[in-house]
């Protein structure tokens, strides 16, 4: 494992620099990485380090969710609450709708089948939004009108609603039936996630104020160490409770409460903490998703792939113009938002080659379809938003 935490990053960060020289996203050279040395490559990121892949991609994705809400101020969130309510699900169920029409006049699928296959497409991908957004409230870019607060708040529900009406159309598909019940649990587990991240988040405030009133400083170090390890626990519990339970949610909703709790310089200090840890965990994040990639299937895809994702891009893009109605954003503000609402990529990757796994006739399609949407779509997504956040959005 370690040789291939060498190559990770060693290459990593080269690919990335090249990448940032040819004006490309540096994404696209991480994600390059992965796909040269993964399994369906040249072999050489040892299979230990894959078995554990998704909790490495997870734990990546803590460290600039823990950024990201301690980032966050609860009075931007009030500012964007219902838009980012409806960013939340409308774009994702628009999409789905677009494949499900579309899927069966453009590949070899049955309705229902293609419906599964829209809801593989439909999340939007945090591990390339998330960051985004972030370094856009760092540097003050559209932060006085909440557009980052606005995307960031959505993208991290999207996920939510994407895996549960994935996993009910799974079973349709199975014969199985749709879990249609599951649906009602999205509100739960988006409530619940944000009622223990912000205990946890008080909690955690509350023990370092008492050890401060006793004159026992602690670093900043340890912490970042027990932030990370409340935002652990919060995830693994949604694999553990008997109820619906967002973990992402959780800690987004814990650093966001240590923070409005903790002093101006503590937060900012711990935010800077963070900021450094992604480095390592980006370059860790994206070479994982691309070794998570047989590009093979790219090629069985074919052209009708490629006119289905473009279809089904326009009527995601519809969805986030109709979930901006009366948000008093102007029209270029409202291009930006779907630009960024176009990457995909961590979720794909996760429950892509689910279909297959279970022994669907479809499942093959649906992966190539899925890969071919990460190769497409997080390159241009990524490079959209750098490209366009300034020019459309502004500096406040």
């Amino acid at each position: 494992m370690l040789a291939s935490l060498s190559l990770i990053f060693l290459f990593g960060p080269a690919a990335a620099a090249i990448c940032r020289r040819l004006r490309m996203p540096p994404i696209v050279g991480m994600l390059a990485v992965g796909a040269l040395f993964g399994p369906y490559g040249l072999n050489r990121i040892a299979p230990s380090m894959l078995g554990v892949s998704a909790e490495l991609r997870q734990m990546a994705l803590i460290v600039i969710l823990i950024k990201a809400g301690l980032s966050l101020r609860p009075a931007e969130l009030r500012q964007v609450g219902r838009p980012a309510l409806l960013l939340s699900f409308l774009p994702a169920l628009c999409e789905t709708a677009a494949v499900m029409l579309i899927g069966p006049c453009l590949l070899p699928v049955t309705r229902l089948e293609a419906a599964l296959m829209g809801s593989v497409l439909a999340a939007v991908s945090p591990a390339v939004v998330v960051p985004r957004m972030v370094r856009m409230m760092e540097e003050g870019i559209g932060r006085r009108r909440g557009i980052p607060q606005l995307i960031l708040a959505g993208a991290s529900l999207d996920d939510v609603f994407v895996i549960v009406l994935f996993g009910s159309l799974l079973g349709a598909v199975q014969g199985t039936g749709a879990a249609v019940g599951a649906f009602a649990g999205i509100p739960v587990s988006i409530l619940l996630g944000a009622l223990a991240g912000t205990v946890t988040g008080v909690l955690l405030s509350a023990g370092l104020e008492w050890r401060h009133r006793r004159g026992l400083t602690v670093r900043n170090s340890v912490k970042t160490i027990l932030l990370l390890g409340a935002a652990f626990l919060l995830v693994s519990l949604e694999e553990v409770l008997p109820v619906p339970f967002s973990g992402m949610l959780a800690v987004m909703a814990m650093a966001c409460a240590l923070q409005l709790r903790s002093p101006a310089p503590v937060a900012r200090r711990l935010s800077e903490k963070f900021g450094k840890l992604w480095i390592a965990a980006e370059l860790t994040l994206f070479v994982l998703v691309g070794a998570a990639v047989d590009l093979r299937y790219t090629l069985t895809a074919g052209a009708g792939a490629l006119l289905l994702i473009a279809g089904a891009l326009l009527f995601r893009s519809a969805g986030v113009l109709l979930s901006l109605i009366g948000s008093g954003l102007s029209t270029r503000e409202r291009l930006f938002c779907v630009i960024a609402y176009l990457p995909k990529a961590t979720v794909q990757a996760a429950i892509g080659g689910v279909p297959l796994a279970v022994g669907l006739s479809c499942g093959q399609l649906v992966l190539s379809v899925a890969v071919l949407s990460i190769v497409v779509t997080a390159p241009l997504g990524a490079w959209g938003i750098d490209a366009a956040g300034l020019p459309l959005v502004g500096r406040d």
